[in-house]
């Protein structure tokens, strides 16, 4: 497991990449999530036979799924930052708004129908999860019992456009709710931007 420290300095080091236009694609950079999202591998205990689903802004969720630190950063150099795919690891990314999500609740329903005992861990974005998608996948998840955890991410923006603004509701559908099926928490994306890592390219 990775320690937040060590979390930091990969993204950092991403960022010199990027910035020194090393990196010809764009990168979703996190910050200030690092104690969450490690609590959240540790508290559902994560193994290497789950499945960890996620949006544009990954490189945390592939490092604490076991991706081997050069494996990823190679992947990074070479422009798949936003759609960071590892079959042997069980990681599958992508870049499309909400693109994730019915194949998470896919590979979930195959689970059981095989009866197998491992999961789907499905991250996404507080703007993903006020979607139709997202409500969708997750009350047929609820409603079929599927072995799938959601994770919300809230950093209060999609690109540059607030959340809470666009929708007209001060609180999210899904916010505070920690159950069975939703664990959310809100996190400050300061250090970067939505993209990019705040110097060469702004999007």
């Amino acid at each position: 497991m990775y320690t937040k420290e060590e979390l930091i300095e990969f993204e950092n080091e991403v960022a010199h990449y990027f910035n020194s236009a090393m990196i010809k694609a764009p990168v979703h950079l996190y910050d200030d999530n690092e104690e969450q999202i490690i609590e959240i591998f540790k508290k559902h205990n994560i193994q290497k036979e789950d499945w960890v689903m996620g949006s544009w802004r990954s490189h945390y969720q592939c490092l604490l799924k076991g991706v081997p630190k050069e494996e990823l950063k190679m992947a990074i150099l070479e422009g798949r930052s936003i759609s960071l795919c590892f079959k042997e690891h069980r990681v599958f990314c992508s870049g499309i708004v909400t693109g994730v999500l019915s194949i998470a609740v896919g590979v979930a329903l195959g689970i059981k129908r095989k009866g197998g005992t491992n999961k789907v861990y499905c991250f996404m974005g507080d703007m993903t999860s006020e979607t139709g998608m997202a409500h969708e996948c997750i009350k047929y998840s609820r409603n079929h019992r599927l072995p799938i955890h959601f994770i919300i991410e809230d950093n209060g923006k999609s690109v540059c456009t607030d959340t809470r603004a666009t929708w007209n509701q001060e609180v999210l559908t899904y916010e505070n709710v920690n159950d069975e099926y939703i664990t959310y928490y809100k996190y400050n994306l300061d250090k970067y931007p939505h993209a990019g890592a705040g110097i060469r390219v702004q999007f």
